[in-house]
């Protein structure tokens, strides 16, 4: 069997920035096994799955480890696929995805595109200590969790910079995806996170769209905006620009194709 395969660099306008993400367009499922072994193999924080069928498209997002309920970057690059080389007359994709509903995409008049995604819920956390435990040396000024991760506020940008982190103890935090480390920015920028995910095989993530589900419950109540620049701190960088609109997230980037090419296997 042959698939076509696409390597995608988004939030980025740039190629060798931003985050990384297959994307495989089928007319049927793959087995999930199979999907597992072929994110595996690709080596990126993310592959996304996508079936077209009954003039619908359905997605599916796994890392190198395992199969994820949410993935921004992925879903924005499946979206760059379709637009560029799918079905260029179209500018909005609505995706069906198993846990989250609907995910829309819109490519606007610049060519970039916008994730409409699920708010999330934070919650304080009391008990601290399993966050304060992910770092040496760095102050946490406040910990919350959302659905899927924790949220490790921080004081600006130049401490988000220079953490110094322990990803064994972030792996063992339970019932989570991962941890968000964020802090207000600097200069043009509102605030600036970096994400971190041992127990799904990501160490970090160069940039994570569905963070700022999570991220902008927080930013928009303590800025007091609904409109808000943000930046992904990894060593390839991405930038973001978000709006919280009723019970939505808007996040908008950019997306550079890498790679079209071919794989083959075996189906037994």
């Amino acid at each position: 069997m042959k698939l076509c395969i696409y390597q995608v660099d988004t939030f980025t306008n740039k190629l060798f920035e931003g985050n990384p993400a297959a994307v495989i367009i089928t007319n049927e499922w793959l087995p999930t096994e199979l999907m597992q072994n072929i994110s595996a193999e690709n080596n990126l924080a993310e592959t996304a799955f996508v079936r077209y069928k009954n003039n619908k498209y359905q997605i599916r997002w796994f890392t190198p480890k395992v199969e994820v309920e949410l993935c921004g970057h992925a879903t924005l690059a499946s979206a760059h696929v379709i637009f560029n080389y799918i079905d260029p007359t179209i500018n909005l994709i609505a995706f069906e995805s198993k846990f989250r509903g609907i995910l829309k995409v819109f490519k606007e008049k610049d060519n970039s595109l916008t994730l409409d995604f699920p708010r999330d819920k934070i919650e304080k956390v009391v008990n601290v200590k399993k966050v304060y435990d992910c770092f040496n040396t760095i102050e946490v000024l406040e910990v919350f969790k959302g659905r899927i991760d924790y949220l490790a506020i921080v004081e600006n940008q130049q401490t988000v910079e220079n953490l110094d982190f322990n990803l064994d103890a972030i792996s063992r935090l339970p019932d989570a995806r991962g941890l968000i480390v964020s802090g207000m920015g600097s200069k043009k920028v509102d605030f600036v996170s970096r994400y971190f995910a041992p127990q799904s095989g990501i160490n970090e993530d160069p940039v994570t769209g569905s963070a700022h589900t999570t991220l902008m419950e927080y930013w928009t109540k303590r800025l007091k905006k609904s409109r808000l620049n943000a930046r992904q701190l990894s060593s390839r960088k991405g930038n973001l620009f978000c709006s919280l609109e009723e019970e939505r997230v808007k996040i908008n980037g950019k997306a550079v194709t890498y790679m079209k090419g071919e794989i083959e296997f075996n189906i037994s």
